[in-house]
C-alpha cells in the first residue's frame, strides 16, 4: 500500500535560477568541473511544444550548462541536449506511462495524477532503483511547480522547493531523504 510521507519546505525558496546553481555547485563540489564554458543552445521551443508546456528556468538553466550526470551513483539528471530536444520529450512520455500507473495504483488520501491533468505529475529525474523526482505542475506558472518524490518502496512525498534547490538540499543533508538512500555528493557525467 502507498502512503504519503509528508511535506518538506526549504527554509528559504530559492527562486533565482542561478543563485539555485550556485547552491547546488556548493553541495557537489566535483559539479562545477563538469560545467560548459558557455551555455549550450537547446532548442526549448521545441521541447516545450512537444511537452505542451514551459519548463522551470532552473532546470533549463542546469541543462544548458551541464551534461546529463549522476549524483552519488544514484540519482540520474539532466539528459536533455542540443539535438536531441525530441527524444528527450518521447522519453518523458515514456516515464508518463509509468507515473501514470503508479498514480493509479497509489491509495493516497489526496489522489495524483500524471502531466498532462491540471497540476499533474511529470517526471524530471530518475533514480537507478527507479524512483522518480516528479515536478506538481501546479499553479500553472513553472517557476512555482514544486517537487514529488515516487520511490519504488511506495512512499510518496512533497518539497516545496524547485528541482535544482531540491537537488542542492538533498544532497546537502538539509532535506531528510524520505525512502531514498542519502545521496553523496559525488558526480560524474552520464
Amino acid at each position: 500500500m502507498d502512503h504519503l510521507v509528508g511535506t518538506q519546505a526549504p527554509e528559504r525558496r530559492t527562486t533565482d535560477p542561478a543563485e539555485a546553481l550556485g547552491h547546488l555547485e556548493r553541495a557537489v563540489p566535483g559539479l562545477a568541473a563538469l560545467r560548459f564554458p558557455e551555455p549550450r543552445a537547446i532548442d526549448w521551443q521545441r521541447v516545450e511544444a512537444g511537452l505542451g508546456t514551459a519548463l522551470p528556468a532552473d532546470y533549463r538553466l542546469l541543462c544548458e550548462r551541464y551534461p546529463p550526470f549522476v549524483l552519488g551513483d544514484f540519482l540520474g539528471v539532466g539528459g536533455l541536449s542540443p539535438g536531441n530536444e525530441d527524444a528527450w520529450v518521447q522519453g518523458r512520455y515514456e516515464l508518463l506511462e509509468t507515473v501514470e500507473e503508479w498514480c493509479a495504483e497509489a491509495d493516497l488520501e489526496v489522489p495524483l495524477h500524471a502531466y498532462p491533468v491540471p497540476g499533474g505529475l511529470l517526471p524530471w529525474a530518475v533514480s537507478s532503483q527507479g524512483d522518480f523526482l516528479l515536478w506538481t505542475t501546479d499553479p500553472a506558472e513553472p517557476r512555482e511547480w514544486t517537487v514529488t518524490v515516487a520511490s519504488r518502496s511506495s512512499a510518496w512525498w512533497h518539497y516545496t522547493g524547485g528541482a535544482v534547490q531540491f537537488l542542492a538540499d538533498l544532497v546537502g543533508g538539509a532535506v531528510e531523504p524520505w525512502a531514498l538512500p542519502r545521496v553523496r555528493p559525488v558526480v560524474e557525467e552520464w
